[in-house]
């Protein structure tokens, strides 16, 4: 029987399965992994409403606990968080799929890299997101130099790859991106260097025509379609932590319908400053000022250069623990405060200058299915391209991040 559109979309079924697309997207991002999920996130929005205050209806005097409960109540708002969008598409050429003609495990090892690359790379978009703004930046420039530049913070490097076209901005979320070149491409990376923090590009950073000229010192980095080209942009990726919890303090600017200025510890979190403390010591401080707002640190996240600082300052008092999500595993540290203990895991995700105490509970993934997925609506994932000599599958997920009680959860300086 020939190996036809019908029977490769089946042998597609039998191999990605929920179980093995889940253990592929949750390795190495422990947060992603342990977020409580939500997967019926239906409806143009999904509200959280929170109580960030009783009613002050009392005095000693029964006068003004009389007049101020004709005039004051709850303190009740509600988050009305809207899903965003991020696709990923792997192709593979109809040539292949003939050379298989009659196999399907051999067309399965052929084209499982190509899909398996994009369910990754789609996860890792979504497992950065979740630490971030929403605007999408995966970095700063530190300098530029010919056809390369220098990031800001090395440790940034891990939210780059080969293949990615990038777009530039001067701001993260204010004013529009900066002007492509003549040519209209974004600046392809054709080489990084790990160790340094150097990405290479095809041309010249600033060229005129295959370049984006204005590229300077400081400016933000995005893979391009991530951050809207106008000049009052929107979040369009999953707004994250540092969007629930922004060390640089709330403004009245609406978030997900609710100035959070009004009460900005319990509408926008706590932020601390660790930078000048031991890493334990810290973490020990953050606990006690959750505890103090009446929450309950259970997780903390910090990058793995941070967490080996806290092993390394913790020596033979350090006790691990083990995390299991699915099939997955994290190795995390136990940490002791006055509070109790609580788990603190590395995440490559997690930037290298902020640190994460978080009551879990509180926060929710929202998702419409799973996140990410196959787009198979119409029940067939592989689809025969229209304008090229192949099939492709589509990826992607419709998601948002959700917390009840921003108050219980701390952001930290390290």
């Amino acid at each position: 029987m020939a190996l036809d559109l019908t029977s490769f979309d089946a042998a597609l079924k039998d191999y990605y399965t929920d179980d093995t697309v889940e253990e592929m997207t949750y390795q190495k991002h422990p947060l992603m992994a342990m977020l409580p999920k939500d997967e019926k996130f239906v409806g143009r929005r999904k509200p959280i409403p929170i109580i960030y205050g009783n009613p002050q209806s009392r005095s000693a005097t029964f006068g003004r606990a009389k007049a101020r409960a004709l005039v004051d109540g709850s303190k009740v708002e509600s988050f009305d968080i809207t899903r965003v969008k991020d696709y990923g598409i792997a192709v593979v050429d109809n040539e292949t799929l003939l050379a298989s003609e009659g196999d399907k495990g051999a067309f399965l090892e052929a084209a499982t890299t190509e899909l398996d690359g994009v369910i990754r790379t789609l996860s890792n978009s979504l497992a950065t997101a979740l630490y971030r703004g929403g605007w999408g930046s995966r970095g700063q420039v530190a300098s530029v130099s010919s056809a390369t530049l220098t990031l800001l913070n090395i440790d940034d490097v891990v939210n780059f790859e080969v293949g990615m076209e990038l777009a530039v901005a001067a701001a993260e979320a204010t004013g529009a991106i900066r002007a492509y070149g003549s040519s209209t491409n974004g600046l392809l990376v054709t080489k990084i260097n790990r160790v340094t923090g150097v990405l290479t590009f095809g041309a010249n950073v600033t060229d005129a025509a295959n370049g984006i000229p204005g590229t300077t010192a400081n400016d933000f980095l995005f893979v391009r379609g991530d951050r809207t080209e106008g000049v009052t942009p929107v979040r369009q990726m999953v707004s994250g932590l540092e969007a629930w919890l922004p060390y640089s303090g709330v403004s009245a600017t609406s978030f997900f319908g609710v100035d959070r200025t009004i009460d900005a510890t319990r509408l926008g979190g706590l932020t601390m400053d660790g930078t000048l403390m031991p890493i334990e010591e810290a973490l020990i401080q953050a606990s006690a000022l959750v505890h103090r707002e009446g929450g309950d640190v259970s997780h903390c996240f910090m990058n793995p250069m941070k967490i080996a600082d806290l092993i390394k300052s913790m020596g033979s008092k350090v006790q691990y623990v083990d995390a299991q999500v699915g099939n997955i595993g994290f190795r995390g540290v136990k940490v002791m405060s006055p509070d109790g203990t609580f788990e603190v895991y590395g995440d490559p995700d997690c930037p290298t200058n902020r640190g994460y105490a978080l009551q879990m509970d509180t926060w929710k993934l929202c998702s419409l299915g799973k996140a990410p997925r196959i787009l198979d609506t119409d029940g067939m994932k592989w689809l025969r391209q229209n304008d090229a000599d192949g099939v492709e599958v589509r990826y992607g997920y419709y998601a948002q991040l959700g917390c009840k009680a921003p108050g219980f959860n701390l952001v930290m300086a390290l």
